[in-house]
């Protein structure tokens, strides 16, 4: 091997950023673990996972560092984001220690608003009709990810470890947030404390309740449909009782949009009746309070910012040379 090719491989054995952020998040989440040992459910299988994670990242470094390639990058990256569906209700796993604070969030929402939008929203917009295209914007979240990531593969293939970073680091923010805020929306807490409660405007406590307990609120208003099955068999494969508040669903598409509109107005603009569905449906699926939204927007521009500028301040230079290694 001459030198030339030498350097290019000790080159491309670096971590892409998207996986150092996701061996710090299984490293400090495996702190917590350690921490919370006795109260946990099973932390020795959620150790063990981690460690599994670990081994497989740095087995695809090294493939990599052998076959720098667009085919290899693409498929760290896809590991990567592949373990979402992994970290999100992992966050369940922590927060379900702590008491349960839906009796503010609900007690907020009704002191601003004078009612519950998650059950009067369902209820005077139950046709299947209007059913259908909450749902079908819902549904159309996972989608809108795997698209942007892709947009960026095939048209902009210098910036796609970027954008996966940016999604990734985002995520981990919303999971982090979620960890240690126990907030589990109304689809959850609404049953727990029954139904003549709500509709009188009194929410109390549950304490420790979601800890035992994953109950989803019973459908109400149309329960048919193609995207109405498609979310219902979405949240009965990965939805736990966490992650409502803020919004990571309206934070992370709103981040989407930010990352389209860089790259094609067309797309933007075709994209965005899918994104207003998508933040209306949170509310309509019963999955979030009205102020999870707020929060999801007010929320999406910090964090876009922070993981943008610890992109370009630890990890920009390196990976351009990386990524234009690659492409060749």
């Amino acid at each position: 091997m001459d030198i030339a090719l030498t350097k290019k491989v000790l080159l491309n054995k670096r971590l892409l950023g998207v996986e150092k952020i996701s061996l710090i998040y299984s490293f400090l989440t495996a702190i917590l673990i350690v921490c919370l040992y006795p109260r946990m459910d099973h932390p020795m299988q959620m150790l063990v996972e981690r460690l599994a994670i670990v081994g497989i990242t740095l087995a695809l470094v090294f493939i990599g560092s052998w076959w720098p390639s667009k085919f290899t990058t693409l498929v760290r990256v896809a590991f990567q984001m592949s373990l979402l569906s992994y970290w999100y209700p992992d966050t369940y796993e922590f927060n379900r220690l702590f008491d349960n604070l839906d009796h503010v969030f609900a007690s907020w929402e009704q002191s601003l608003i004078g009612f519950q939008p998650a059950i009067t929203f369902r209820v005077n917009f139950s046709d299947i009709s209007w059913s259908e295209a909450f749902n079908l914007g819902y549904f159309a979240y996972y989608p809108m990810i795997g698209l942007v990531v892709f947009m960026y593969f095939f048209k902009r293939f210098q910036e796609f470890t970027k954008v996966a970073y940016i999604l990734v680091g985002a995520f981990f923010l919303y999971y982090f947030i979620y960890i240690f805020l126990p907030v589990v929306g109304p689809q959850y807490y609404f049953p727990a404390i029954g139904f003549d409660n709500v509709l009188n405007g009194v929410f109390p406590a549950v304490g420790d309740y979601f800890d035992h307990s994953q109950e989803l609120l019973p459908n109400t208003g149309c329960d048919q449909g193609i995207f109405y099955e498609l979310v219902e068999s979405s949240q009965a494969a990965g939805e736990r009782p966490t992650a409502a508040f803020p919004s990571s669903h309206v934070g992370i598409s709103t981040i989407i949009m930010i990352l389209i509109w860089r790259i094609s107005r067309t797309t933007f603009g075709a994209l965005f009746p899918f994104y207003v569905l998508l933040c209306g449906a949170t509310v309509y699926i019963q999955a979030h309070y009205l102020i999870d939204v707020f929060a999801g927007w007010v929320t999406a521009f910090p964090i876009y910012g922070v993981v943008l500028w610890s992109y370009n301040k630890w990890f920009k230079q390196s990976e351009s040379k990386l990524m234009a290694f690659s492409s060749k």
